[in-house]
């Protein structure tokens, strides 16, 4: 069994994902991502109503939370996304809905329990 402070400090690092991951223009920008592709930020605020600027500022969040890396192509940045950091925190999000399913299960077996 993980010692308290280990539990703490996988859930500091998990912090900056979800904190990043809870923008709706983020959540846009890591879908127009999820396929693999390097897009510019000309190409990822195509169709927006976001100007090129905050595109940028969301693409900096998402870089330093590891969600995406950036590479110079020329005089252009591109952003593809980084799926570590996504298994990370799906599998956060997996041990939290099986402690659910334990937690209720259990309730369940009281309720319906004669006693």
């Amino acid at each position: 069994m993980s010692k308290p402070t280990d539990e703490w400090s996988k859930i500091r690092k998990q912090v900056p994902i979800f904190a990043a991951l809870g923008d709706p223009t983020r959540i846009m920008l890591i879908q127009k991502l999820s396929d693999g592709s390097r897009e510019s930020i000309s190409a990822l605020s195509e169709g927006s109503r976001i100007t090129r600027q905050a595109i940028t500022k969301h693409l900096n969040v998402l870089q330093k939370a590891g969600l995406v890396r950036a590479e110079r192509d020329g005089r252009e940045m591109l952003f593809q996304l980084s799926p570590g950091k996504i298994d990370d925190a799906r599998k956060s999000l997996d041990g939290i809905s099986r402690q659910w399913d334990v937690a209720l299960a259990k309730l369940k077996r009281f309720v319906e329990s004669d006693g």
